[in-house]
């Protein structure tokens, strides 16, 4: 009889250590499982927080780079704008103006010439034949060459009795005279020219003035 009841005692024993055991057990699980959740949520939430802020940011990093591109293709395009006309103006000038030397050093050669003219006396009927032919044969060819001048848009300037324009003309001397106001041209020592309307050379003038008696007079008075 006494020893069935060790036994017994032993095996309730052993069974009261595992119930507790596994009470333990339970309590522990119980506690551990809704940490774990509640950090699962936590990281779940800082993980889209941090996906909706890095999107935010390439947007606007997005958006300033389209607005960047726009303006360059903008300013190229201004750029290539400005140089297109640029490039059709100076064709133009080339077109007008290339050969603004060579009138330049032939107008000297024009100037001889009519210097020639102006030294033949105005009565020729004392010349001889030949002589006259000659003058006549210059004459045909300054007309010519004035011709051509106009045709190629070359204008000779020969101001007398304008008004003084430091723009065209240039002043060599002053006239005292009472027939014009002061600051007319009454004499042109030498013509000027226009290639289109660009000078290649001011005309050499004189410039009327009042005579000197009259200045010293009024300045008596």
């Amino acid at each position: 009889m006494s020893k069935k009841k060790v036994t017994l005692n032993i095996d309730k024993n052993v069974s009261n250590s595992i119930q507790d055991e596994n009470v333990k057990l339970d309590t522990e699980t119980d506690n551990v499982e809704p940490n774990l959740e509640i950090d699962d949520v936590s990281k779940d939430n800082d993980e889209s927080k941090g996906e909706d802020v890095s999107i935010e940011e390439t947007v606007k990093i997005q958006n300033k780079e389209i607005e960047d591109l726009k303006d360059q293709l903008l300013r190229s395009l201004a750029e290539n704008e400005n140089l297109r006309k640029r490039t059709i103006k100076e064709i133009g000038d080339a077109k007008k103006y290339s050969h603004i030397s060579f009138v330049r050093d032939l107008i000297s050669s024009v100037d001889n010439l009519q210097r020639a003219l102006a030294a033949v006396p105005e009565n020729k009927s004392e010349l001889s034949e030949p002589i006259k032919n000659l003058i006549i044969g210059l004459e045909i060819i300054e007309k010519e060459i004035i011709n051509t001048f106009e045709k190629h848009n070359i204008t000779q300037i020969c101001p007398v009795g304008e008004k003084f324009d430091y723009n065209l003309h240039q002043a060599m001397f002053e006239v005292p005279t009472n027939e014009k106001d002061p600051g007319y041209i009454v004499e042109v020592s030498q013509k000027g020219y226009l290639l289109n309307d660009r000078l290649v050379r001011p005309a050499m003038v004189g410039i009327s003035k009042k005579p000197e008696e009259e200045s010293l007079e009024k300045n008596n008075k």
